[in-house]
């Protein structure tokens, strides 16, 4: 037997691995009492993709050599999304059997996941204690400390993980993301450098994410994608679209995917679309991975959908399987390539249409989804080429907006906030991370023409806001002149624009969400239109708010047109009082609008589907 089981590794290391499996099964119907054939079969099964299977070999493995402890490692990773704290007690049950680097990192991974960040980095010290030239055990270690908000010790980690193995390249953009976080930007000119040379000569991983902040082209974005698709993923299998047709009459089976369904920028800007479906056309499914905060947007957000499933506990099969029950027409992907995706799920091909929608404002470089959602600024027509996913161009903006967003917190004084009671405040409450230093040059540039004026950023904390304070001290601003907006919630923090007379874009990744409750609440905004989607997010929304003239087409124009509205207190207060006639007016937040415009793109994707022909790209007709 023991034989056998050999010839059966070596099929597998051949990359044989049906073979391998029929030799296993023959071993164990031979002898059902071989535990390496069993967790062989185990691993096997892994590899194909039937982690049912896999699960239940490993667990015939420990049953027969209760001491394996690799299979319970094994059976961990099998459990680490659907069942975290049973994968959490596997890996302590093989730690007792066998101190391991690994299991330690991963146990550190998991109890980071489950928010017990003491622990967590306890298991990381003591993997590293095992294995300090283990680069992995690194880079994961300052994933707990980038989540505990120890940037600073983050972006060393990542650095010790880069230095350790100079190819994996995924630890050099966490060390520049991480060190953006707090705006230390000492190597930030060489590592961009790098970055881009990894893209242009395929030398390794850029994550997707990151490549939307460093200056790079639309080509250059799905180029990056394609490579981390291909590293992060795999390649995906061939996978046939289900078969579900429409009775006549019936109702399209609409079902948003997301791990963001709580107190979450894409929420606060998706609620009111979900409630607003035409229900005598559309049934709309939420189907949801993320945390469930208990927030009043989450109890909104269930109420908003025709049903809604929690699916943290759920493998890929089982999803698969639940939108086979739903009977999943088209399935909405609200994440693409951001924080806590889970990627192999788009892999199974859950719907016969699966459409990329408001998440990720780039290429995904995969052939996962037919189509992506955007308009005919962030998505012209020339983009097609670098897209797999076919464009839908909507009329408008491609962005929906919430009209419950809440206007009727109390403005709070000048004073209260920090502010200088005279002088023009620019506001730029972007995420850190979103400030690279020709644009915070660019913004020092401007407080430099206009003496009187204040920047007034958000706080990322006590790192970023010495970094920003010297850097402004470095351009000849004093750093008094930089003002720093706590954290608030949601209401309490819109009401502070009305203290703005002009709020400041970031670029080349420019305001979103940002962007569209500044202009809520009447408070225009400076943009800088770029070539790629990401680049050109807060000019879409300038133009169907009806304020193009604030959109600019280079840095000299922006810093031009910041000085003359700096200048020109009567024109600034006329775009306010547009944005404000304009939320009830202007087609960027005429919600009902939006959603006819989005259920006639589904519309078209399932008419052409249910004709036989292939996803095409197409312009939504206005209403």
């Amino acid at each position: 037997m023991e034989e056998a089981v050999g010839r059966a590794f070596a099929l597998y290391q051949q990359g044989r691995p049906e073979e391998s499996g029929r030799l296993c099964r023959a071993i164990l119907t031979a002898s059902p009492d071989q535990p390496a054939a069993a967790f062989l079969l185990g691993v096997v099964e892994f590899s194909l993709g039937r982690q049912e299977d896999s699960r239940r070999h490993f667990a015939l493995a420990v049953a027969l050599q209760p001491d394996l402890a690799d299979a319970f490692g094994n059976l961990a990773l099998l459990e680490r999304h659907a069942r975290p704290r049973l994968a959490a007690a596997l890996i302590r049950r093989a730690l007792r059997l066998q101190p391991d680097a690994l299991l330690f990192t991963r146990l550190g991974t998991l109890l980071r996941d489950e928010r017990r960040g003491g622990e967590a980095l306890e298991a990381h010290r003591r993997a590293l204690a095992l294995q300090p030239d283990k680069a992995e055990a690194w880079r994961e270690s300052a994933h707990t400390l980038r989540a505990a908000k120890r940037l600073a010790q983050a972006a060393q980690g990542y650095d010790h993980a880069h230095r350790l193995v100079p190819e994996r390249t995924e630890s050099l953009c966490d060390r520049l993301f991480a060190s953006l976080s707090i705006c230390d930007w000492r190597t930030h000119e060489e590592t961009c450098r790098q970055l881009l040379d990894v893209i242009d000569h395929d030398r390794g991983v850029v994550l997707p994410l990151l490549s939307l902040l460093i200056g790079t082209s639309t080509a250059q974005q799905d180029r990056a994608a394609r490579r981390f698709h291909r590293e992060a993923v795999g390649p995906i299998p061939p996978a046939a679209a289900p078969r579900r047709p429409l009775p006549p009459g019936g109702r399209l089976n609409i079902a948003y995917l997301s791990a963001d369904f709580h107190d979450h920028a894409t929420a606060h800007l998706t609620a009111e679309l979900f409630e607003l479906h035409d229900r005598a056309r559309f049934s709309i499914f939420g189907y949801s991975y993320g945390e469930d905060d208990g927030s009043p947007m989450r109890r909104r957000l269930e109420a908003g959908f025709d049903r809604f499933r929690d699916l943290r506990q759920a493998d890929p099969g089982t999803v698969a399987a639940i939108c086979a029950e739903d009977g999943i027409h088209i399935l909405v992907d609200l994440k693409g390539y951001t924080q806590n995706a889970r990627l192999t799920l788009l892999s199974r091909r859950l719907a016969p249409i699966q459409v990329a929608y408001l998440g990720y404002p780039g290429p995904l470089g995969a052939e996962l989804l037919d189509y992506a959602i955007g308009d005919r600024i962030v998505t012209p027509p020339e983009h097609q080429p670098f897209y797999r996913e076919r464009l839908v161009r909507m009329p408008d903006s491609y962005q929906v907006n919430d009209r419950r967003r809440p206007t009727g917190a109390p403005m709070p004084t000048r004073a209260a906030c920090g502010l200088p009671v005279e002088g023009v405040v620019f506001c730029a409450f972007h995420a850190a991370f979103k400030i690279a230093p020709d644009l915070f040059a660019l913004w020092m540039r401007i407080l430099r023409r206009v003496p009187a004026g204040t920047l007034w950023l958000l706080d990322a904390g006590s790192d970023a806001t010495a970094n920003l304070r010297m850097e402004a001290e470095r351009h000849g601003v004093e750093p008094a002149r930089l003002v720093f907006a706590a954290p608030r919630p949601q209401a309490e923090h819109l009401a502070r624009y009305r203290l703005a007379d002009l709020a400041l874009d970031s670029f080349p990744y420019t305001g979103h969400t940002t962007t569209s409750d500044a202009l809520w609440m009447g408070t225009p905004v400076l943009t800088m239109q770029g070539g790629t989607f990401a680049s050109s997010v807060a000019a879409s929304l300038l133009h169907a708010a009806g304020l193009p003239e604030t959109v600019t087409g280079s840095v000299a124009e922006y810093e031009e047109r910041a000085l003359q509205l700096a200048g020109q207190p009567a024109t600034l207060a006329g775009f306010r009082r547009r944005l404000e006639a304009g939320r009830s007016t202007s087609p960027l937040f005429d919600s009902p609008r939006f959603t006819r415009h989005l259920e006639r793109a589904f519309q078209t994707m399932w008419d052409r589907h249910a004709a036989g022909l292939p996803p095409e790209a197409f312009t939504v007709d206005p209403s």
